[in-house]
């Protein structure tokens, strides 16, 4: 199912999807050439929009959750690209613990959890699922709607090794040689975590949490891979790179004149602004551009909001402010990533929609469409009342096919994969930049 355009197909974006097509031998030589640089995420899900006159990356999840979202006929895709992590990280592997977020009701997030799981095990590996519920003490076997199971088993630390208790049929302790956290350690990595044998393995590792990851690094780096990507295949980068900038001195919480960092987010909610509009002229764009407000950290679609002026973030009321103050695992927002809007004209049955594509490694494994009947182009879908079209990508985007339309599904769904890949490669960078000094 390709998704309707409400808007004409012509113009930038047609443009830009022409250069990518016609570029497509550059374009994998040079990501080959990355890839040899680089070591890609083990796994990352990245969110696009596309506005009919610019395509670019959103939002970057390097614990991505809604693998049970994606189409199963890509099964044998997404195996052989785990299959390809695993030999990178580990030639001799034989044993995989996935750490789940302590979640036991959300049980479609558990889901995605088996459907990962499921993956991996087709590689040869034997999965458990190792949990950091403070108070579980025995394993936990929970019933999911699809009919499945998934246990989750207490975690335990000998010496600098995690491990699982021996299991009653083996009577043989589980000791992984790798750990997959599909928990974003919002709240932090608990002390069994930390200094682990690096011969066991973290993915992603601990500084891609969300307790000290900044969107600010991670589209700093896109900005690199942007620039050069774009001078490779001769286009404008602005079309598949949204402006940005960061505050690091706001304080919702703070009332009158102890308001913290104000003056701050006006300014350059002001100064994304002005970039935009001289951009909408160039193009001939006629529409009131915006910015999106959004924690520095944090995931879920908290702590985000639409800002069409800064009068829009002068003298915010009390709601407004409760709800930008705290994001996930009550983490405090004092740091705001200022991102220009980039409004999506894809929809769904009259339902607004943007395209979510997934990988492994450095490849593009599948993706589906968050859909939101409530919300508007310019808004947030990551939210409360958004479902998931899971059959979207009728044909999986690792390759174009020259001879069609540069709008053909088969050379759209490209394009979004080319997107995602720089968005991956962005977040290599990313974590290379930030690893902690030994």
């Amino acid at each position: 199912m390709v998704p309707h355009l409400t808007t004409a197909l012509t113009g930038p974006l047609l443009e830009l999807e022409r250069h990518v097509i016609e570029a497509q031998t550059d374009i994998e030589h040079w990501f080959r050439r990355q890839w040899m640089q680089h070591a890609a995420p083990f796994y990352s899900s990245v969110d696009l929009r596309n506005a009919g006159f610019k395509l670019a990356p959103v939002d970057t999840n390097l614990f991505p959750g809604g693998f049970n979202n994606l189409n199963p006929d890509f099964m044998p895709l997404a195996v052989q690209a785990a299959q390809v992590a695993v030999e990178k990280m580990c030639g001799d592997a034989r044993r995989f613990l996935i750490i789940p977020e302590n979640h036991t009701r959300n049980l479609f997030y558990l889901q995605n959890v088996a459907a990962l799981a499921d993956i991996i095990r087709k590689t040869g590996l034997t999965v458990r699922f190792g949990s950091l519920i403070p108070d579980l003490q025995e394993p936990l076997t929970l019933d999911l709607p699809d009919g499945g199971q998934l246990t989750l088993e207490p975690v335990r630390r000998e010496g600098d090794r995690l491990l699982l208790d021996p299991e009653s049929k083996h009577h043989a302790r589980f000791e992984p040689c790798s750990i997959l956290l599909n928990n974003d350690l919002s709240a932090g990595a608990p002390a069994i975590l930390q200094g682990l044998d690096p011969a066991q393995i973290m993915l992603p590792p601990l500084h891609a949490g969300w307790a000290t990851r900044r969107k600010s690094n991670h589209f700093a780096a896109y900005d690199q891979v942007a620039r050069e990507f774009s001078a490779l295949i001769g286009i404008d980068p602005w079309l598949i790179n949204p402006y940005h900038a960061n505050c690091g001195e706001v304080n919702f919480q703070a009332r009158g004149d102890a308001k913290s960092g104000e003056d701050c987010l006006v300014h350059h909610v002001e100064e994304v602004l002005a970039k935009t509009r001289l951009k909408y002229a160039e193009y001939g764009i006629d529409r009131e551009p915006f910015v999106i407000v959004k924690a520095d950290a944090g995931t879920y679609g908290m702590g985000i909001m639409t800002v069409k002026s800064a009068d829009d973030v002068r003298d915010l009321n009390r709601k407004q402010r409760n709800k930008m103050a705290v994001v996930k695992e009550g983490l405090e927002v004092t740091q705001v990533l200022v991102q220009e809007g980039v409004p999506t004209f894809e929809s769904i049955n009259e339902a607004v929609a943007e395209p979510v594509v997934y990988m492994i490694d450095h490849f593009v494994i599948g993706g589906f469409y968050r859909v939101h009947t409530s919300r508007g182009i310019d808004e947030n879908l990551n939210a409360a009342g958004m479902h998931f079209v899971p059959l979207a990508f009728d044909q999986i985007g690792s390759f174009c096919d020259c001879g069609l339309r540069p709008d053909a599904p088969v050379n759209r769904f490209y394009t979004y994969g080319v997107l995602a890949r720089l968005a991956a490669l962005a977040a290599a960078l990313e974590l290379e930049q930030t690893e902690p000094k030994a």
